[in-house]
């Protein structure tokens, strides 16, 4: 009688493989000249036959496209980033493949089992991963995930072959087979991982991979599937559905109130007989701060957006005499390269991220996204709406891990703008600091405030609040930035109970 072993090795034996090898080959060069970005994942059991999958796939891949990147436990040095972080940085560009052997679910089956993650961090995880697909998939990314199945009894003989070749025995350690002996608690955690995880932009497929030439067929099969689609819908450049062009929250994440530009009093001034001492002493309990933020690996993130004029140089220039140089770094965000230009935008963000324990000061910031690219065309309407969701969460991912952040807007008056650029313009060394592009800009006042007012109100939000700072008089610009970063440490370690 025929058991589904002999049919599915059958199935095999039936499977043209080399007719979809050439057809991989074919789609592959189609992908990369429609700029379609594809990610590749393997789960699965050890010995269930990852490597076997990963080395037939790729032969059939134009090797200057693609990658291929081996996931293990995280280093000292990846642990001192937000967990996300090492993902983020091996997205391919738009047209390559990154084949992922073992993920970002290695840390939530792995670490759940040891006991290393508590439910809430669990949660939490699974939420930044949905996240972490979603956004991919909004921005064009294919994404295919695959498990890899094979039973206890199985992998115990698997593990005793290749234990029994000194030329691969290397390959069986003691965790593989404590992960053996716990096949059944991993069972719970690799399911409970799949139905939390599986989403139709980025679904999973399960292989019954006790027979790897049949589960490479699938395998071959879902590529082929995959690439056709995509390659079909880039064709047919679909226009957005009405849900795409509207602005795009997450119901989780509440902003607080903050009042609109044209609600600001600009008329504050700062003393300029105090205006000395009272920097200087800013600037002394500041550098306090930062030594307890080292000392508590806490990062800091601070971003300064603003008007054209609004004095950003001069405000950052005046905070960071109050830090400890080893710890800090000014990042001017200007436009992308060609190489930033062909990810996803967020990340050239998550490659600058400070370590825990140092502060990244952003002169521009992720928040040209709903500005100056919306304004100028730069990327879609569906596009910029979607990004509000987007920056929340990636904020709010930064605070997860535990980074303290501050975003201010240096708000000053269109007069007191028109002010600056003619001293600009009509003083030999400052006039670099003046552009075509700038007078541009303020061509475009009105769009920009609405915008930033709408940047404001979606963004403002607790774990990572704006503060508007009155920038008429620079002086009392200085002294009230300062100040509210320093507020804002105190505050974040005071709920830790690490303030002096």
């Amino acid at each position: 009688m025929e058991t589904e072993r002999d049919i599915i090795e059958a199935e095999a034996e039936k499977f043209d493989f080399d007719a979809a090898e050439k057809r991989i080959a074919v789609l592959q060069q189609a992908i990369k000249e429609a700029k379609i970005p594809v990610i590749v994942l393997f789960e699965g059991w050890g010995a269930s036959g990852k490597g076997y999958i990963i080395g037939h796939l790729i032969q059939n891949f134009d090797p200057r496209s693609f990658k291929v990147y081996t996931i293990g436990e995280r280093t000292a040095d990846e642990r001192r980033f937000p967990a996300m972080h090492r993902y983020f940085e091996k997205i391919p560009q738009y047209g390559r493949i990154s084949v992922f052997d073992r993920s970002w679910y290695r840390d939530v089956s792995i670490e759940r089992v040891e006991e290393k993650m508590s439910k809430a961090e669990l949660d939490r995880r699974f939420k930044e991963i949905l996240d972490f697909e979603g956004q991919l998939s909004d921005d064009g990314y294919v994404i295919l995930k695959f498990f890899l199945r094979i039973s206890k009894e199985e992998q115990k003989k698997r593990f005793r072959k290749l234990e029994s070749d000194k030329a691969t025995k290397w390959r069986v350690s003691e965790e593989d087979w404590k992960h053996h002996r716990d096949y059944e608690k991993y069972l719970h955690a690799f399911t409970e991982m799949i139905d939390r995880t599986d989403r139709p932009y980025a679904p999973w497929l399960q292989l019954d991979a006790e027979d790897k030439k049949h589960a490479l067929a699938l395998v071959y099969e879902r590529v082929i599937e995959a690439m056709e689609v995509a390659l079909e819908n880039k064709k047919l450049k679909q226009a957005p559905s009405p849900a795409a062009l509207r602005i795009r929250t997450d119901d989780r994440i509440i902003p607080q109130p903050i009042p609109k530009l044209s609600e600001i009093d600009l008329d504050k001034k700062y003393d300029p007989a105090l205006y000395k001492a009272d920097l200087k002493k800013a600037q002394k309990r500041l550098f306090e701060l930062h030594n307890q933020l080292y000392r508590t690996r806490r990062p800091l993130i601070i971003v300064y957006e603003g008007w054209d004029a609004a004095g950003k140089g001069g405000n950052i220039k005046r905070l960071t005499q109050g830090l400890d140089p080893r710890g800090y770094e000014v990042i001017p965000v200007a436009a992308p390269t060609t190489e930033e230009i062909q990810h996803q935008y967020l990340w050239r963000f998550w490659k600058s991220l400070p370590k825990d324990g140092h502060i990244a000061i952003y002169d521009r910031s992720w928040y040209g996204r709903v500005m100056v690219e919306r304004i100028e065309g730069f990327c879609t309407e569906a596009e910029w709406k979607r990004a509000f969701a987007e920056m929340n969460c990636f904020e709010e991912s930064l605070h997860r891990w535990g980074a303290i952040i501050i975003k201010f807007w240096l708000h000053i008056d269109r007069d007191e703008q028109l002010r600056r650029f003619e001293e600009r313009q009509n003083t030999p060394e400052k006039r670099w600091k003046i552009t075509d592009e700038d007078w541009r800009n303020r061509d475009k006042w009105d769009a920009y405030e609405t915008s930033v007012d709408e940047m404001l109100h979606y963004t403002n939000t607790e774990y990572a609040p704006w503060v508007i700072i009155e920038s008429n008089d620079k002086k009392f610009a200085r002294i009230r930035a300062i100040n509210a970063v320093i507020d804002r440490i105190e505050a974040e370690l005071e709920k830790d109970g690490d303030k002096d």
